[in-house]
């Protein structure tokens, strides 16, 4: 459905209530990159919040494929956002007549390859102890929040701590730091996402799931902040110059159909 046809029901909860879950993809041409895996944490995140896929894998896979089509992107991002559906009354708890909302779209986007600069979030943390820290859902505030404290204090992105003060993520991807040639990702159980493009960094870079204290984090020597549409080569991390990572890895083999 075109962007100026499509509707969307005031009481649906994802509106209301954030209640759901997405998915972003890259695409090259007519083909979605690593769409298996993606398909397995939306249902993995649906099943999280109790919400039921509406449509088989194939309807929506032939839904990605017309959307890419009728609009001619060489790359693109698609956004695949489940939510629990409208609802008759208010209130918390979920109707048990829910109808799930389905919603794919399409917009132009080119590999990101970038340069970011970084800052240790003050104003917020990430909740490892949640179950929202382990899928993709709707509920983004604590990262727009800490983005924009990234903002104001004259970068571009953030990383956030979880609640023991060990490094979670960025607001946007996973983080991966260098420490004396050895690449270190935050594990899962300290709120990391299970990101589909990490899960292929670890490989590429012989990195280790580790706990990386905040105290450590100044000494690391190069960084990495990735998602499934990209990656960025940290040069700054709050008032410390480090070299591009990217000079030396060519990533882009990882992001090809």
């Amino acid at each position: 459905m075109k962007e100026e046809t499509a509707r969307l029901a005031p009481s649906d909860r994802g509106f209301t209530l954030a209640d759901g879950v997405f998915e972003t993809i890259r695409a090259v041409g007519t083909l979605p990159l690593w769409w298996p895996d993606h398909l397995l944490r939306l249902k993995a995140g649906a099943a999280c919040l109790g919400i039921d896929l509406p449509y088989e894998d194939k309807i929506i896979e032939d839904a990605m494929s017309s959307l890419l089509l009728a609009e001619g992107h060489q790359e693109a991002a698609i956004r695949v956002t489940l939510s629990r559906g409208p609802a008759k009354r208010r209130g918390l708890w979920p109707p048990g007549d829910a109808r799930p909302t389905l919603l794919v779209s399409v917009a132009p986007s080119p590999l990101a390859r970038s340069l970011q600069t970084v800052v240790i979030a003050r104003s917020t943390r990430r909740n490892e102890l949640s179950p929202l820290s382990r899928i993709k859902s709707l509920a983004y505030s604590d990262n727009i929040i800490a983005r924009r404290e990234a903002l104001e204090r004259g970068a571009g992105d953030a990383l956030l701590l979880n609640t023991r003060g060990n490094l979670a993520c960025a607001t946007v991807g996973n983080i991966f730091l260098r420490f004396g040639g050895n690449w270190l990702t935050p594990p899962l159980t300290d709120g990391a996402l299970a990101g589909i493009a990490r899960s292929r960094l670890i490989s590429f870079l012989g990195a280790r799931e580790e706990m990386i204290v905040a105290a450590s984090i100044e000494r690391a020597d190069a960084g990495l902040i990735s998602n499934s549409l990209g990656w960025s080569s940290i040069v700054r991390l709050d008032e410390r110059e480090l070299p591009p990572a990217d000079e030396v890895l060519d990533l882009a083999p990882l992001y090809s159909c």
